[in-house]
């Protein structure tokens, strides 16, 4: 990697070089990160003690609340140092770590939203058949397949961008190491990289988002042929799953898919923290603190606890 360019590190910056912004925007981020971490570890410990929640839906969840403390840790906390100390450097070993692991998490969180989309579709259009469908066996394999699709995808594109060379300013205007922003530094054509980028992101965004398309409209369907009082519940559980794939989907392919160019906004950066930071925040709230059944398993174990103490 070493020899494949002249620089020795990158220099990441912030959203603003007034003190007392960066102090903001730290304790901003800060306190999503926190709040990320607790609400997506109770939801951990909820679905794993709870043995009512030992489903193929509450299966999916749980992963992907570990999988959302993983992401937001790759960015967030370098992040609060380049803010707050203004010392944004960052060898080049480690801008590689992070981009393979923001696109590892990224990629994987898309598979798992994916794969929740047809849990959703196999338990309200083909209830009957739900347990063999969706057996153990075949969750473990589902889960293990994206993970290991996802690191192949990203080990692909950050040994494709990193064999470029990068021989001109070392400054990365983004909070965090990404690709786009690596290729406006590089110094060599980087067309290729541009098309690999493109094809691979519609063809894997873009069945995904279709594939889940195409579940909630026979999700719907179905579910508007039920009674009523029955339409609530399922509704709860599919609007969510759409809002939060509607906002990774959007703000990604904006970075991702925009033409790359010598220009920096700031819009760039903000467009980055809503599918990198955004939807590890926003999957405890949506996911689980309007679900009922999470809501008690976390009311028994709080009375477990408290009872255990005393």
């Amino acid at each position: 990697m070493t020899n494949s360019t002249t620089l020795a590190e990158f220099v990441l910056l912030g959203f603003s070089d007034v003190l007392e912004l960066r102090a903001s925007h730290t304790m901003l981020f800060l306190l999503i990160y926190l709040a990320t971490l607790t609400g997506n570890l109770l939801i951990v410990t909820v679905t794993t003690f709870d043995q009512g929640l030992h489903t193929p839906m509450y299966f999916f969840l749980r992963n992907l609340s570990i999988l959302d403390m993983c992401y937001i840790s790759v960015t967030v906390p370098k992040a609060c140092v380049v803010f707050l100390m203004d010392n944004g450097v960052i060898s080049i070993a480690g801008c590689a770590a992070q981009i393979f692991l923001v696109l590892v998490f990224a990629l994987t969180e898309l598979l798992f939203l994916t794969v929740m989309a047809r849990d959703r579709y196999v338990a309200i259009c083909l209830p009957l058949h739900y347990p063999a469908i969706m057996s153990p066996r075949v969750c473990v394999q589902m889960t293990l397949a994206s993970i290991l699709s996802a690191v192949v995808y990203s080990g692909f594109h950050t040994g494709n961008t990193f064999r470029l060379s990068f021989c001109q300013s070392n400054v990365v205007h983004q909070f965090f190491c990404d690709i786009p922003s690596l290729l406006k530094l590089s110094c060599s054509d980087t067309f290729s990289n541009e098309i690999a980028i493109f094809v691979s992101a519609v063809v894997t965004g873009g069945s995904c988002f279709a594939f889940i398309t195409v579940s909630y409209i026979h999700i719907f369907s179905k579910v508007l042929r039920f009674p009523v009082k029955d339409r609530g519940k399922a509704f709860s559980t599919c609007i969510p799953h759409i809002l939060v794939m509607t906002v990774f989907v959007s703000s990604a392919t904006a970075v991702y898919l925009k033409p790359t160019s010598s220009s920096f906004t700031i819009q760039d950066m903000i467009t980055s923290v809503f599918y990198s930071i955004v939807p590890p925040f926003l999957n405890p709230i949506i996911y689980s603190f309007r679900n009922k059944q999470i809501m008690h398993g976390v009311k028994k174990i709080m009375r477990t606890f408290y009872l255990g103490r005393r």
